[in-house]
């Protein structure tokens, strides 16, 4: 029996992955405990894991600055990391020092669980929910001026952070050293080889299981009269009250049923009249409707393209910021979709019809459904750690 302690951020698309690996791992009888976050507790505590509270370690943040951070202020994000780091260091050092656990397993954000374990010298392995990073594929993400002008401006506060770090006594040579793993790192990637930008240029230290997808109901294989389009912009930067707007606009007078998911902090009486084949809804079983959509209009966030292609539905990509952006290349690049030319009405329209038109999007998408099946997912996620562990 082996013990295992797993580390994420307060994200569902860094966490949800993560969640069936344990279930599988405690399946086998193995202990696990996750540190995380209360929304996630009833999640971990229902597969037989441990659940350890972090939430009040996190700085104190609005929401708007919690939108800011996520992919679009890349020093305050490593300020957010560090800061959460030295106020888990007292507390989590001693508790694994406890656990005594076999082996680390965490988030690529979640730089606290790779510091954790590289001070207290436990075996690390890094679970990647977006695609691996190296200095090959850095070149792929087209980061905005205003990104990379930011992040320039922003090394003093970068460096003054790592500085903290090694008062704390972490070993730290510099912040691409703590955010991007080496060939010689033990790293988890939830995709396959083959939707894996420059995929040769990983080591085998790299295993890509592809995505690790709870289990949920099957569709039924029921015809449908009308095609089912569905919109999200996911759980994070989800506040866009005029794309939705335009998303109804687009559909109002179409042949199409529409589902659109906006979020739980949009009111949904807020976005006007809603035609009766328009659904609106705050949340969705989002597994449970791409079993069922024809086509996936998305924020290309990783976690949402790997479940669309999982079910091969093809997408119209509307990505927020440079990581999405990556993603939506990749998806472009494979013929699984297309990028939207701009958010109005008369984009949404075109997008989707074209899509609907050319079959070639929904037979690649499919052909990346059965690469991914393929791939191990969750089973094979499991199996990995546990072979690292008997190394």
């Amino acid at each position: 029996m082996s013990r295992i302690v797993f580390f994420s951020i307060p994200a569902h698309g860094h966490t949800n992955p993560t969640l069936p690996v344990v279930a599988e791992l405690v399946s086998r009888g193995h202990d696990v405990w996750y540190y995380s976050f209360l929304e996630f507790k009833e999640k971990i505590e229902g597969l037989g894991a441990t659940f350890i509270p972090c939430d009040e370690f996190l700085p104190v943040i609005s929401e708007d600055e919690l939108n800011r951070k996520a992919g679009k202020d890349f020093a305050a994000l490593i300020e957010m990391i560090v800061d959460t780091t030295i106020a888990l260091d007292e507390k989590v050092c001693t508790e694994l020092r406890e656990i005594q656990p076999d082996c680390i397993l965490s988030d690529s954000l979640c730089i606290w669980g790779k510091l954790f374990a590289k001070k207290l010298g436990i075996p690390y392995i890094c679970s990647t929910t977006t695609f691996a990073f190296n200095r090959h594929t850095a070149k792929r993400m087209k980061r905005s001026i205003k990104e990379i002008v930011g992040m320039i401006i922003g090394m003093p506060r970068i460096n003054k952070k790592l500085d903290l770090l090694r008062s704390h006594g972490y070993e730290v040579e510099n912040f691409i050293s703590i955010i991007q793993n080496d060939n010689e790192t033990d790293t988890i990637v939830y995709t396959s080889k083959k939707f894996q930008p420059m995929a040769e240029t990983f080591s085998d230290r790299y295993s890509f299981v592809g995505p690790s997808i709870r289990q949920s109901s099957e569709a039924s294989e029921e015809r449908k009269d009308r095609k089912l389009i569905y919109i999200s912009l996911g759980t994070v930067l989800n506040q866009n009250k005029d794309f939705y707007q335009n998303c109804i606009q687009a559909f109002a007078d179409s042949d199409f049923d529409v589902l659109m998911s906006v979020g739980e902090k949009t009111e949904i009486d807020s976005l006007g009249r809603i035609p009766d084949h328009v659904t609106v809804r705050n949340r969705v079983d989002q597994l449970e409707i791409l079993q069922k959509a024809d086509v996936f209009i998305t924020h290309c966030g990783m976690n949402s393209v790997n479940e669309s292609l999982y079910y091969g539905v093809p997408m119209v990509l509307f990505p927020l910021h440079s990581e999405q952006r990556a993603v939506a290349d990749r998806v472009a690049e494979l013929g699984a979709g297309i990028k939207l030319k701009g958010n109005k009405p008369k984009h949404l329209e075109k997008a989707v019809a074209h899509v609907l038109a050319s079959r070639t999007y929904l037979e690649n998408a499919r052909g990346l459904s059965g690469d991914f099946r393929k791939a191990g997912g969750s089973v094979k996620a499991a199996t990995v750690i546990l072979d690292k562990i008997k190394k």
